[in-house]
C-alpha cells in the first residue's frame, strides 16, 4: 500500500516541477480516547494548535499567547467534525475556517506558509550495527511510516525514493551515506522534486542513543543539521527541522501586509481562453491573493490585476512554487533590467 502511494506521488509530481497543492492544511486527525464532549473539546482545541503549526510551517506557533487565547472560542473557528476509527484507535476529524484560521495568524504576528509547497525527495542510509543499507518501506517499515506521518502533520509533501532497478543503477548507500550530491541530485530527476535531502542514521557508538544527520544536498557545505535521541524522536525532529527550514524560506510576514495590494501580472504565451481561465484559478489558489482578473488582452499578452497581501516579493515567492508560471524575458531585447515591481511570467 505504501508503495502504491509512493507511485502516485511519483505521477503526480510529473504534472508540476516544481510544488505540490498540500489538501488538507486546514483539518486535522486528533487521537481521542473517548466521545464524551469534554474530550472533544480538548481535541478540538489541540487539533487547532496543529494546524496552526502547519499553516505557520512554525512548530513553536502554539505557544502564542493570541493563538492560546483563541482556544476559549473554538467553536468559531470549526466548520465540522466527525469521529473516525482506525486500528484501534479513534480519532477527532476537524475541519476549520480557512479565512478565520489565516485571520489569527496574522493578529498573532506569525508567518503564512501557502498551500502550494516544495515536493522534497529523501535520501536516508541507515547504519545499525555493521550493516548500512538504503530506507525502503520494506527494509524499515516503522521508520517509513513514521515519516510520512510527520510530514502529513506537518503539511510537508515529501517522498522517499522507490529504490527500484533504476535507482540502484544510480545511487548506492556510499552515495548516501558520504552526501555524493551529483549522484543524488541525477537520481532525483524523475521524482520531479524541488528540493532534495541525504540523510543518515546511526546508532552512538558510547550509547544507545540515535544520531540523525541530514541536509539539502544543494547547499554550498555541508553543515548537516544532527538530532540525536531515540529513534522515533530524531526522525519526528529532521521532519520538524525540515519544515522550519522550508517554511522560512517560502512563508510570508502575513501581519506586515494585512491591507491588501493591487498588482499587474503580465502572463504571455496563452493559447487560448481555456489557458487563460486556468491560469487565473492557479493564481487565485495562492494564500497571497485574494482576486485576479483579467484587466487587457492583446496579441500575445494578458495583464491581469492582483489583489494580494504582503509584498510583491511575497507574491513572486508563491510564484515561483508554481511550475505553470515561469520568468518571461522578451527575446527582442538586448538588455533585460529586473524591476522589483516587475510581474511577467511565461505560461507552461
Amino acid at each position: 500500500m505504501i508503495r502504491n502511494l509512493l507511485i502516485l506521488i511519483l505521477a503526480l509530481a510529473a504534472y508540476s516541477t516544481q510544488a505540490i497543492e498540500v489538501k488538507g492544511l486546514y483539518q486535522y486527525r486528533q487521537p481521542v480516547e473517548d466521545k464524551t464532549r469534554d474530550s472533544r473539546s480538548t481535541a478540538s482545541q489541540n487539533a487547532l494548535l496543529n494546524v496552526i503549526v502547519k499553516v505557520t510551517g512554525d512548530k513553536n506557533a502554539a505557544s502564542n499567547n493570541i493563538v492560546r487565547a483563541a482556544m476559549n472560542d473554538i467553536s468559531n473557528y470549526m466548520t465540522k467534525y466527525e469521529y473516525a476509527d482506525s486500528q484501534g484507535q479513534s480519532y477527532l476529524v476537524v475541519q476549520f475556517d480557512n479565512a478565520k484560521v489565516n485571520a489569527l495568524v496574522r493578529e498573532a504576528g506569525l508567518p503564512l506558509w501557502g498551500n502550494r509547497r516544495p515536493l522534497v525527495v529523501i535520501w536516508m542510509a541507515i547504519e545499525d550495527g555493521w550493516q548500512r543499507e538504503l530506507l525502503t518501506p520494506d527494509s524499515h517499515p516503522q521508520v517509513q511510516a513514521l515519516l510520512a506521518d510527520r510530514a502529513t502533520r506537518r503539511g510537508l509533501p515529501v517522498v522517499t525514493p522507490l529504490l527500484d532497478l533504476e535507482d540502484h543503477q544510480r545511487v548506492s548507500v556510499t552515495d548516501v551515506w558520504g552526501n555524493f550530491s551529483e549522484s543524488l541530485d541525477a537520481a532525483s530527476q524523475r521524482y520531479m522534486a524541488e528540493r532534495v535531502v541525504s540523510a543518515r542514521l546511526y546508532t552512538d557508538q558510547n550509547s544507545d542513543a540515535w544520531t540523525l544527520e541530514w541536509r539539502f544536498t544543494n547547499e554550498d557545505q555541508f553543515e548537516a543539521i544532527k538530532h540525536k535521541g531515540d529513534q522515533q524522536q530524531v526522525i519526528l525532529d529532521m521532519v520538524d527541522s525540515l519544515a522550519s527550514e522550508l517554511a522560512n524560506e517560502y512563508a510570508i510576514d502575513a501581519s506586515s501586509g494585512y491591507d491588501t495590494q493591487q498588482q499587474t501580472l503580465k502572463l504571455y504565451n496563452t493559447r487560448s481562453f481555456v489557458d487563460i481561465e486556468y491560469a487565473l484559478r492557479r493564481l487565485r489558489s495562492l494564500s497571497v491573493v485574494t482576486e485576479a482578473s483579467v484587466s487587457h488582452i492583446t496579441k500575445g499578452r494578458v495583464d491581469i490585476t492582483i489583489s494580494h497581501t504582503g509584498g510583491v516579493e511575497d507574491l513572486k515567492k508563491a510564484l515561483t512554487l508554481d511550475s505553470y508560471f515561469v520568468d518571461y524575458r522578451d527575446p527582442q531585447k538586448f538588455y533585460y533590467s529586473d524591476s522589483n515591481d516587475d510581474l511577467e511570467y511565461a505560461w507552461q
